[in-house]
């Protein structure tokens, strides 16, 4: 019986131009393969350095099963640990952050300092032999990326500095190291695959049928482009009033920004880095927004919003209208990627074109694609094909 992987040949890739078949929005070992090949390894924002201003404050992030601690240690440092004691798995902390001399389990009182050493071991004695040294709490890879917190649980993806280095030159005059948090983390639990929530955020061609409200704000100054490892789409506020009342007392209140060039004073940009983390950048605010797996057709959307301080009457009032037209966009899309998730487990669905517009999308697909071959197939392989040899893809 030959050994060889399987291979798939084409002289030229059909599904270039095409979206992905539904069956990889709800195929449970889809969704395990994913996990394995790409989304472990994918860069997940936590937090801000300014939420770890003291030694001993920390916050916690659950992505694909795993929880993980972000903390500022004595030495000033930010590192992340698996929260998960070494003595009996269990977890450390409850809830989203806090602040602690030192990290305590709650089962059996082993003790951890800041940077994660073990120094702490309630009868020791009954552990013959036991190298504290080596029971330190599992370290989680972190990146600081222009102030923001940023773990990955598995090697194997380009940096968030390396993803965004095109856009540095954008980015730069937003002071994103002085932003700190306004509001609290949100979290969305939606009966949607990732991917279903992941494509509508890339999708600039729904905007004008299902976003009344962003026309009304934008118009048609749309943009949208794919890099290698980031979709950028941005807009430029109209100057006309909208008919919507908290459109236009938005437009109406929104105040210059001292440190922002003329150009970016109404201007809207929105960056997703490839797979699942995106943010919004407005004159008055930061929203960041993941979309994380938690089964083949459920995901939790995060969002969190930073801002740098500003007490002007006129910046309160934007930033809280802001929100109320978030929440209206939020809500159209809801229910807009809830018919496409239906749609997507039925049979009937095949893989529809993609227009030459539809860039991100395209990139989307091309790289998942790529990273599982299977994806070309119009329908799910023979149950355990995640475990067998990798099928090789042949453009």
């Amino acid at each position: 019986m030959s050994t060889q992987p399987a291979r798939i040949a084409f002289d030229v890739d059909p599904g270039d131009h095409l979206s992905l078949p539904g069956w990889l929005y709800h195929d449970p070992e889809f969704f395990e393969a994913e996990a394995a090949r790409f989304l472990r390894a994918a860069p997940q924002v936590v937090c801000h350095v300014n939420e770890l201003a003291r030694p001993g404050e920390w916050r916690s992030f659950d992505y694909l099963g795993e929880s993980v601690i972000v903390i500022r240690g004595d030495d000033g440092a930010v590192r992340a640990f698996a929260n998960v004691c070494r003595h009996r798995g269990s977890r450390l902390t409850d809830g989203t952050g806090g602040c602690a001399k030192k990290l305590v389990c709650p089962y059996h009182a082993w003790t951890y300092d800041l940077d994660g050493r073990l120094t702490g071991v309630p009868m020791k004695t009954q552990y013959p032999g036991l190298d504290q040294s080596k029971l330190g709490l599992f370290p989680i890879a972190v990146e600081l990326w222009r102030g923001f917190v940023f773990v990955t649980l598995e090697p194997g993806a380009p940096s968030v500095a390396e993803m965004m280095a095109p856009y540095e030159h954008e980015i730069a005059p937003y002071r994103f190291e002085e932003l700190q948090p306004i509001g609290r983390v949100t979290l969305r639990p939606r009966a949607l695959n990732w991917k279903t929530i992941a494509d509508n955020y890339s999708d600039g061609l729904h905007i004008p049928v299902g976003h009344p409200g962003l026309t009304r704000l934008f118009g048609r100054s749309y943009d949208i482009e794919a890099n290698a490892h980031v979709d950028r789409m941005s807009g430029l506020l109209v100057e006309r009033p909208s008919a919507n009342p908290s459109e236009r007392a938005y437009q109406h209140f929104l105040p210059s920004v001292a440190h922002l060039p003329e150009a970016q004073q109404r201007l809207w940009l929105y960056y997703k880095l490839w797979p699942n983390v995106a943010f919004d950048i407005y004159p008055d605010q930061v929203d960041f927004m993941q979309f994380l797996p938690t089964s083949s057709t459920t995901t939790t959307i995060r969002e969190i919003s930073y801002a740098l301080p500003d007490d002007r009457r006129e910046m309160r009032a934007a930033r809280y209208l802001n929100w109320r037209i978030n929440r209206q966009v939020n809500a159209e899309d809801t229910k807009l990627i809830e018919r496409v998730q239906a749609g997507m487990a039925s049979p009937s669905y095949v893989a529809g074109p993609l227009g030459e517009s539809e860039v991100c999308l395209r990139s989307f697909a091309r790289k998942v694609r790529r990273l599982i071959p299977e994806a070309r197939l119009p329908h799910a392989p023979t149950p355990g094909w995640s475990r067998r040899a990798p099928v090789q893809a042949v453009d």
